[in-house]
């Protein structure tokens, strides 16, 4: 998916760093408080160290950052730019091999998207945006209100259908999602839909009831298409840190995650979570979401996130 004006676009780099603000700020705030006190030593640098793993990058890329800082500069005085620029440069090397953009197979008629994560991650709205930015492209789209558990997010799929043109799939409160699904490949099928994208409970009971409703999902879709679904993305909430990690690990396994979505970094100082899962999972990372509006999903970019983490302009 191409999105050059949102991806490179001033409008999008002020969203960026106007979103990881907090995050930027926290790291920039203690590595100025470091840096400018006294000579790099082996007590700056650990203290360096810290301050990466509180802004949750995790502890190996911490301690990557904090080696490359330190190399050939020990009993030195550097500035808070320097410092700025190598946790730039070392956090981009950490996340370009997972910078992807979802790409749509040309081939599958309708190419589906399976979108699963936790209740509250901002998933029906990531649907909804992922919808518009589509049907920007000229593409037509069903979407199908898999989350039958939750009223309001089957009443907030109907409301991004009406704005984005989508054709929708919806059943009462409790009703089956697997027949849903079933019932809205069907259907796009015979409209002639380019896209399906398949919205999914975030909670059941307990981790085997998920694991459940998901794997029956997948089963009667492949039942109409034996490569259903073509991509299975994981949208996650970056205010909740560490228990991001968590998240990734149980949905690996109860849904085989094709790809990452972070929502929410606007509202937090714990972005750097997307760095430690990248160096972690090595999962491909297709959107960021930095607000609410509905151009504030863009396609992830490495240099851009690397740059607006360490506030360089």
């Amino acid at each position: 998916m191409d999105d050059s004006t949102n991806a490179t676009g001033k409008n999008w780099w002020q969203r960026l760093t106007g979103g990881l603000r907090r995050t930027s700020a926290s790291i920039s705030g203690a590595i100025a408080d470091l840096v400018t006190k006294r000579k790099l030593d082996e007590a700056t640098i650990e203290e360096l160290e810290e301050v990466l793993i509180r802004a949750d990058l995790g502890i190996d890329t911490a301690g990557r950052v904090a080696a490359a800082i330190a190399e050939g500069r020990y009993n030195k005085t550097v500035t808070e730019d320097e410092v700025k620029d190598i946790l730039a440069t070392e956090v981009e090397k950490i996340l370009a091999p997972v910078a992807a953009p979802l790409t749509i197979a040309p081939d599958a008629h309708p190419f589906v998207i399976l979108v699963v994560g936790v209740n509250g991650s901002g998933k029906t709205t990531t649907i909804g945006k992922l919808a518009a930015r589509l049907a920007r492209e000229g593409r037509k789209v069903t979407l199908v209100a898999g989350d039958t558990f939750r009223a309001a997010a089957t009443e907030q799929l109907k409301i991004w259908s009406q704005r984005t043109g989508a054709s929708i799939v919806a059943g009462t409160q409790g009703a089956d999602a697997a027949g849903l699904a079933y019932t809205g490949l069907e259907q796009a099928r015979e409209q002639g839909a380019d896209v399906l994208i398949v919205d999914t409970a975030g909670r059941l009971q307990n981790k085997a009831g998920l694991m459940s409703e998901l794997d029956k999902i997948v089963r009667v879709m492949k039942k109409l298409d034996t490569t259903a679904p073509h991509a299975v993305l994981l949208v996650l909430d970056a205010t909740v840190g560490q228990n991001a990690i968590s998240q990734v690990t149980e949905f690996q396994k109860t849904a085989g995650v094709t790809g990452l979505v972070m929502t929410k970094l606007d509202g937090t100082a714990r972005g750097g979570i997307l760095v430690a899962l990248a160096a972690k999972y090595r999962l491909p990372v297709h959107f960021i979401g930095v607000g609410e509006g509905v151009d504030d999903l863009a396609p992830f970019a490495a240099r851009d996130f690397a740059r607006a983490i360490a506030g360089l302009n």
